[in-house]
């Protein structure tokens, strides 16, 4: 009798133990399904024939995401996070309707882009008008900095310092005496243009500029790919040592091999929106051997969270990171971060705007930190060549130039 109340006491209390082990369980399930969601969304050009720069930014984005709902980078958070990727083409006729649809989506309490100029000029007055906090990775034209958006902001310096970074390097450390600069039309190049050329000719460069839009066959631009013919004849003619190109990777590499199918020698030049290996293997290694390409961004380094952020892209996006790779994460992870500091009572569209311009983080690229205009706090420049049919870092032009 002894035995048999003992015998059955063992299986009572192990039920007991597990009825509260699953109580428990169930109230932690319970209080994470509790957790509000906010979206965090990246728009950029996800396709056409630039859309490659918008995919390293993409899979940055999802991987702070991940990360951070996951707790490795910032621990728990009180609230669950989503990813939601939209389109604009990098276009600035498409731009304002994929605003608009984040805009609509209430969840989405911030947007990491857009990416191009031209497409964040002619969306932000709706998303400034919803009070949405958008940070780009990659969109440097100076004109974004002085519309009074105040929910504008970029981690990446402005055209008003890489054009006339360019030039110096152009002008002091190549030694070009004349410049045939050319620009695709579009917001983004030619304030990079007007910014180089006014500083070329500063340092006593004859400069000869012509525009020649972007293609239909690479963007969503009215020039067609018959125009470089006649282009590179011209420059051809002028015998400038350099010419230097303000667009995108899928143009400049149509130009590119115009040129040299025209007989063209010199030094080509171009900037971060052709710095992209898809700029070697369509121009081709031999024409685009020795082409400089200019960003305000600098290659990764050896550091652990280097490493791990390589790995970790690499990993989701099935190539290795790209340009602006680690701004759009950065980007990202700084919105995480003044996301984590508000707390879930004081989070709101507004409320993150606000918290946004007094954010400091501590980034991979650099430390994020906005001036009032939404600009970021710094403004180096580094120079690249494609060496070997690789594209290469040479360093800052500060240091190239002496």
């Amino acid at each position: 009798m002894h035995l048999g109340i003992k015998r059955l006491g063992v299986p009572m209390a192990a039920t007991v133990l597990g009825l509260t082990s699953l109580a428990g369980m169930a109230t932690t399930a319970a209080q994470a399904s509790s957790k509000p969601t906010y979206t965090i969304a990246y728009e950029g050009p996800l396709s056409g024939g630039n859309q490659q720069l918008g995919l390293n930014m993409k899979y940055a984005v999802q991987l702070a995401v991940n990360q951070a709902n996951s707790g490795s980078t910032f621990g728990s958070l009180p609230f669950k996070l989503k990813f939601t990727p939209a389109d604009d083409g990098g276009s600035a006729t498409q731009s304002p309707t994929t605003a608009q649809g984040l805009i609509d989506n209430k969840s989405v309490v911030a947007v990491v882009g857009p990416a191009f100029s031209g497409a964040t000029k002619a969306a932000e007055p709706s998303f400034a008008a919803a009070h949405l906090a958008t940070v780009s990775p990659s969109a440097t034209a100076p004109i974004l900095a002085d519309e009074g958006w105040k929910n504008f902001f970029r981690v990446v310096a402005d055209d008003n310092a890489q054009g006339p970074a360019d030039a110096t390097y152009a002008v002091q450390k190549l030694k070009a005496k004349g410049i045939y600069t050319v620009d695709d039309a579009s917001s983004y190049a030619v304030g990079l243009v007007s910014a180089f050329d006014a500083k070329a000719t500063s340092l006593g460069a004859k400069i000869t500029h012509q525009q020649a839009p972007g293609t239909t066959q690479c963007q969503a631009g009215t020039g067609n790919v018959q125009e470089y013919g006649a282009l590179a004849t011209q420059v051809q003619q002028t015998h400038d040592p350099v010419t230097f190109y303000a667009g995108y990777y899928c143009d400049f590499a149509l130009f590119a091999k115009a040129l040299r199918a025209a007989g063209y020698t010199g030094q080509l030049m171009s900037d971060d929106g052709s710095l992209d290996p898809h700029y070697v293997s369509q121009a081709g290694t031999s024409v685009a051997a020795k082409t400089v390409l200019s960003c305000a961004c600098t290659n990764l380094g050896n550091s652990s969270a280097d490493k791990a952020f390589s790995s970790g892209f690499k990993k989701l996006a099935g190539f290795p990171v790209g340009t602006y790779s680690a701004e759009a994460y950065d980007a990202a992870n700084t919105i995480i971060s003044t996301l984590k500091k508000l707390g879930n009572k004081s989070i709101s569209r507004a409320a993150l705007v606000t918290a946004l311009h007094k954010a400091v983080y501590p980034g991979l690229t650099k430390r994020v930190h906005f001036l009032s205009n939404g600009n970021i706090a710094g403004s180096t420049v580094y120079e690249y060549q494609v060496q070997n049919g690789k594209i290469v870092e040479l360093g800052p032009v500060t240091q190239l130039v002496g």
